[in-house]
């Protein structure tokens, strides 16, 4: 019964054919091929093998090392070293040319029989194996082109296991055989340079899961507080799974009891926010909650709430100038003077306790506008937004609670036009709340381009990533629109005051961008470019590895964004 039942765990993970060619087998679905290397060059530099256990490609790579008895070492080497002597010696007494390459190899031969008989060093037969997989011969083909160009470049040389592929095969096992047997003697010191476990590591004691290292299947858990910032970019093309990626960070995040808020473009996080029980305003010109950007932020305790107050009408300086459009200096000059004297006028001014006052509403600021010389213009260009069709959006007192460990919010039913407003009045809203309580935190800010599109919103959202490191805040931008967000003169300030970058996806037309931003290699720049959904690059710091991005079942219920997902749920309900 036992032999039976492992008969039968055999045939289960066997496959379902193997096919033996002279140069490649056929192993199920997959077309595999071994090679070996047979010529290592005189010095080898640590790390030389990176470049081929880092290669995203399946790989399966055996280094067998057999070790030599030091005395029978020391024996050999003595007879080679009589040998080559002999040999220099009659070159000598021919009176032929000194041949540099007889002379070094005797002198490599007398410092290994020194480092050898001192047991400084010690000798070695090792046997260097690569299997790679693919699932066309043609891609076979540039594999294997691949991997000898990378190795030669190395001055390292290897072949196909011709009529041998099958041993090849079995000698890449994890069964501890080595049927190739094609050995190179090597001493401790290069044998050492082949030490395989040199791809970037990024499992810590403390963090989150963010996936799979792709590099050698290890997780990656990392605490993006741990860096000298926390704030992260991510950056893909559309469908490639970032926003995927991002709410599961955000579920893993509230796990850990650090608070998440998000500013949603798309109604993504609406199902992530109802499961855990979160917070989930909806913005729009019809919507029940409201945020009056001219609310009076709370006075962090031990600030001063004079400098506060000033901080705040400069921000809403900013929202203005977005709403409004270009403005000319001495526009601005009066629309500073407007806010102040708007505070004014409900009794809120810098020296007097303006705790418990009522905040003014947009159109306060209207109707000063109005009775200031030279302000009549601005004044109507804020009247869309006082008395027009967007009045219900941007004129109202606010009635959002904020007490809760998750809040989003939905931008989605607003028109175009408005949503860089939005953004920017949510930022506005959601920056006096983290300066008001000091505690960990992380700002998830979807579809950011929408506000780098605009120079204001643009340089409101450098000051948010810039300061945030402060108040205990992490900040995350996602962008699918790479080129918008880059060329915009506060786009990569903005990347490097983040720690954490992750690229999945790239289009084609925007690689180049990409690559050049990133400093990225040809392998890198083609692991982007052909990557599945979920997969990519992760930076945290100097270090950056090849993910995968995976979720349990019960995560991947909450935060799909496949519509057939989507709608099997609720039919399913």
């Amino acid at each position: 019964m036992e032999e039976e039942n492992k008969n039968n765990l055999i045939d289960s993970i066997a496959p379902p054919a193997l096919e033996v060619s002279s140069n490649y087998l056929r192993l199920g679905n997959k077309f595999v091929k071994t090679m070996f290397i047979y010529n290592l060059p005189r010095y080898l530099a640590t790390g030389w093998f990176s470049g081929i256990v880092n290669m995203p490609e399946l790989l399966d790579i055996s280094i067998f090392i057999h070790p030599v008895e030091t005395g029978l070492a020391l024996r050999q080497l003595r007879k080679k070293a009589a040998e080559v002597e002999s040999g220099l010696m009659e070159r000598q007494e021919k009176g032929l040319v000194r041949d540099p390459l007889t002379e070094t190899a005797f002198q490599d031969i007398e410092s290994l029989r020194d480092s050898l008989q001192q047991a400084r060093e010690h000798l070695f037969k090792v046997g260097i194996y690569i299997t790679f997989y693919t699932n066309t011969l043609e891609e076979l083909n540039k594999l294997e082109s691949k991997i000898t160009t990378q190795l030669e470049s190395r001055l390292v040389y290897s072949k196909p296991a011709l009529f041998q592929q099958l041993d090849g095969f079995n000698s890449t096992l994890p069964i501890n055989s080595d049927s190739l047997l094609i050995l190179h003697p090597l001493n401790s010191g290069p044998l050492s340079s082949l030490f395989p476990f040199i791809s970037a590591n990024l499992t810590s004691d403390e963090g989150i899961l963010y996936g799979i290292n792709r590099s050698n299947n290890t997780l990656i858990i990392f605490d993006r507080f741990s860096l000298e910032n926390a704030n992260m970019v991510v950056f893909a093309k559309s469908g490639s799974g970032k926003s995927y990626a991002t709410k599961l960070e955000a579920l893993r995040l509230l796990m850990m009891g650090i608070d998440v808020l998000i500013i949603d473009p798309e109604n993504e996080y609406e199902n992530m926010a109802s499961a855990v029980g979160g917070s989930y305003f909806r913005i729009s010109l019809t919507s029940e909650h409201h945020i009056n950007p001219f609310e009076i932020p709370i006075i962090p305790q031990g600030e001063d709430p004079n400098d506060v107050l000033k901080s705040h009408i400069v921000n809403l300086t900013g929202l203005l100038k977005l709403m409004m459009g270009k403005i000319s200096p001495e526009e601005d000059a009066l629309l500073d003077r407007a806010v102040s004297e708007t505070y004014a006028s409900h009794d809120i001014t810098v020296g007097k306790d303006f705790s418990s006052a009522t905040p003014p509403l947009l159109e306060d600021l209207q109707k000063i506008l109005e009775n200031m010389e030279g302000g009549q213009g601005m004044a109507q260009r804020l009247y869309k937004y006082t008395q027009g069709s967007y009045a219900g959006f941007t004129n109202q007192p606010s009635n959002v609670d904020i007490k809760n460990r998750l809040i989003v919010f939905s931008i989605r039913d607003l028109e175009e036009e408005l949503r860089p407003v939005a953004m920017y009045i949510v930022l506005n809203f959601i920056w006096n709340l983290i300066r008001a309580n000091l505690k960990k935190r992380v700002l998830i800010v979807d579809e950011a381009w929408v506000l780098m599109k605009y120079e204001d919103g643009a340089s409101f959202l450098f000051g948010l990533v810039k300061r945030c490191r402060k108040y205990f805040l992490g900040v995350t931008t996602i962008t699918q629109d790479v080129e918008d967000f880059l060329r915009s003169p506060f786009g990569r300030p903005i990347i490097t005051n983040s720690s954490l970058q992750i690229l999945l996806k790239q289009a084609p037309a925007m690689i180049d961008l990409v690559v050049k931003s990133f400093n990225l290699t040809e392998g890198e720049k083609s692991l982007l470019l052909e990557a599945a959904v979920g997969e990519g690059l992760f930076f945290a710091g100097l270090n950056h590895v090849a993910i995968q991005i995976i979720g349990s079942f019960l995560e991947d219920k909450i935060v799909t964004t496949k519509p057939e997902q989507i709608l099997e749920q609720k039919q399913a309900e």
